[in-house]
């Protein structure tokens, strides 16, 4: 009898670690998924902050600070919805509380929007919140259906049109000359096309499974690195161009890094890897998101130094 008590009174306690480890999980992964794209959202309000000083243009803080929260809106909202690959890409927001990261989501949303309309930029943030559905989740009205996720680099080219678009469009708001604002769109939208490529290198196992197209799953590695290399260089070649004849602000620091860390991302970090080590992931994170954190901070520095 007394066995028995013991073991129904073990087995008891064995149910509630259970039950405290699967709500910690839980409560981790939901905060994983709310802080997510912090990163990503504070690098896009500078690279806002660095088109406004390609363009000759004074950098509007509350325009960066909006941009990074619909940058946020837009991730942390792909992220939530949730997709087939995401079980697979990433492991750690499994089992989170989606509905805690649409409801932060759509708040960093409605405070973005907020800002922007008092700019008179309030069209501007629903580019990439519209987009950024179609993407995540897609429209079905009977027969037709929309969904941007899929095919043949369509995600890249989503992407880079999108954030092009966005950071050129809010940068250059009240500029009167359309060719800085054209060149910015080059820029950025090469870069983040680029970025979201390299990305996709580590996600092949998950794309593969869902059946999702990127191109280094269709185009193989090194077609792939190759192509990204090209335009690469050539966005690159086009902005030194411009800043040689006076088109864009003379800022060499900013396009010599941007060239430097994009051909050293380019080629360190297209090589398909199941299992990633935690100083890997950290030096990709910081190379690639945080790449316009390292150029403001280059930047002010060399400003105090001299």
């Amino acid at each position: 009898m007394s066995f028995n008590v013991f073991s129904g009174s073990f087995g008891q306690i064995f149910k509630r670690i259970r039950k405290n480890s699967h709500e910690y999980k839980n409560e981790n992964a939901t905060f994983e998924l709310i802080k997510s794209s912090i990163l990503v959202a504070f690098s896009g309000a500078l690279r806002i902050h660095l088109a406004f000083l390609l363009m000759y243009i004074q950098s509007n803080i509350l325009v960066c600070i909006a941009g990074g929260l619909i940058i946020y809106t837009v991730y942390t909202l792909d992220r939530a919805l949730g997709s087939e690959e995401d079980s697979v890409n990433r492991k750690e927001l499994n089992g989170s509380n989606k509905k805690v990261g649409l409801t932060v989501s759509l708040l960093a949303f409605m405070v973005g929007t907020y800002i922007l309309a008092g700019e008179e930029m309030l069209p501007l943030a629903f580019i990439p919140f519209v987009t950024g559905y179609l993407y995540s989740k897609g429209i079905k009205i009977g027969k037709f259906a929309l969904k941007l996720k899929g095919g043949l680099g369509v995600k890249n080219i989503v992407v880079g049109l999108t954030w092009g678009i966005f950071i050129a469009g809010l940068a250059g708001s009240g500029c009167r000359n359309l060719i800085p604002v054209v060149l910015i769109f080059i820029f950025f939208g090469v870069k983040l096309f680029i970025n979201s490529t390299i990305y996709d290198f580590k996600d092949i196992a998950g794309d593969t499974l869902a059946g999702i197209n990127t191109l280094p799953v269709s185009l193989g590695v090194r077609k792939t690195r190759n192509l990204l290399t090209g335009m690469h260089l050539f966005s690159h070649l086009v902005i030194g161009v411009a800043l040689i004849h006076g088109a864009l602000a003379f800022e060499p620091l900013i396009v010599l890094y941007s060239f430097v860390c994009g051909l050293i991302c380019i080629q360190k970090f297209t090589h398909p890897e199941y299992e990633e080590f935690p100083s890997q992931k950290m030096e990709r994170t910081l190379l690639v998101d945080g790449e316009s954190t390292s150029i403001t901070g280059l930047r002010i520095a060399g400003y105090l130094i001299a």
